[in-house]
């Protein structure tokens, strides 16, 4: 386990804190998380069920549960990363020092580059989406690299382990047609049709992760510029535009369905549910899914298929993509070229139109 004396400084580099080497810690873990966020980008994080621990679980081994305790931490002290990744960091590398323990392992420094392919193909013999493992081998790639940083560890297994390639495996993109029947689909004045209308055009019109437009609060809004404040991952606040129709639809909500719930004049959050609590995500979630099933959609359809749409419909419509990555929120240009890859009849088309011997 890392000494609590040892903690600072390495959660510093690995992150890029204030410590000596910070400069060089914020390039590598630039460079890193450049290269694994695409990889990230494409899971579909849907809402976070409670856990359930079965009496046939293998317990984690004290050591490895103590290491992961103190990496999370660490990296929420340190890094300021979001509840909704460190809940998914927790189930990634408990499951994996499960799997561990049911192998003999004890402690980190057991572990060898042949056990962490042998758990890759175990999880894909399970039936796990190759997003799933990629995101699993993120996981521990992060914490063995913290561990080694810290002297707890001698060297990382996964560094000569390759990620999965995931470039087939983008979210679905809906066309126009299908985001128009998904945005239609809440019928009626009910304050309920109200907010879900609401919901579905700024999801769409921004772009905006599900976790941050439950986040929204009236004064984000500025109507006079058209705009509104998204607060993403880490607190990093952005600006982005809001077309008329999502602007229609959220001062419909403001002035006549959101004071039927409202518990009070001075209440911040925007979205709310019938109590007057705020909306939160995985009722945001449902929300979205009983819309695709009202406007018979696919059932694969989820808040992350209207931000993938709203990339690739910029891109298809001319938008450049530093632009589109500002609107996004992405730290690394490689994470907005996951999401707004063109389908090849597209790129055929764009072909035949601009070149001179198309």
């Amino acid at each position: 386990m890392p000494t609590p004396g040892r903690r600072g400084k390495g959660i510093e580099r690995l992150w890029g804190g204030r410590g000596h080497g910070a400069t060089d810690g914020r390039r590598s873990i630039g460079r890193y998380r450049g290269a694994v966020e695409p990889a990230l980008a494409s899971i579909p994080h849907g809402p976070h069920p409670a856990r359930v621990t079965t009496a046939q679980e293998h317990p984690i081994p004290a050591a490895m549960g103590a290491d992961i305790a103190d990496y999370l931490d660490a990296a929420r002290a340190e890094a300021g990363l979001a509840r909704t990744s460190l809940r998914s960091y927790r189930a990634d590398l408990e499951r994996f020092a499960r799997w561990a323990g049911r192998r003999g392992m004890a402690v980190w420094a057991d572990l060898d580059t042949a056990g962490v392919i042998d758990y890759l193909g175990s999880r894909r013999a399970e039936g796990a989406a190759e997003a799933s493992v990629a995101r699993g081998l993120v996981s521990l790639r992060m914490l063995l690299r913290f561990l080694v940083m810290e002297g707890a560890l001698q060297g990382d297994p996964t560094s000569r382990v390759p990620a999965p390639v995931l470039r087939e495996l983008l979210p679905h993109t809906l066309s126009p047609e299908e985001v128009e029947a998904l945005l239609s689909a809440p019928r009626g004045n009910g304050w309920m049709a109200q907010r879900d209308r609401a919901l579905l055009e700024l999801l769409y019109a921004c772009g905006a992760r599900i976790g941050e437009v439950v986040r929204l609060r009236t004064d984000d809004l500025e109507p006079k510029l058209r705009v509104l404040r998204l607060h993403g991952k880490g607190d990093k606040m952005r600006v982005v535009p809001v077309g008329a129709q999502a602007r229609v639809a959220v001062e419909e909500w403001l002035q006549s369905g959101r004071p039927q719930v409202a518990r009070h004049d001075r209440q911040a959050e925007l979205l709310l549910t019938r109590n007057g609590l705020p909306l939160d995500r995985t009722n945001a979630w449902r929300r979205v899914k009983a819309a695709a099933a009202a406007a018979s959609l696919p059932r694969t359809i989820t808040p992350h298929s209207l931000r993938h749409s709203f990339a690739s419909h910029l891109i298809q419509g001319g938008a450049d993509l530093r632009s589109v990555q500002e609107m996004l929120g992405h730290a690394s240009i490689r994470t907005t070229e996951v999401y707004t890859q063109l389908d090849e009849g597209h790129v055929r088309a764009i072909h035949r139109l601009h070149h001179p011997r198309g």
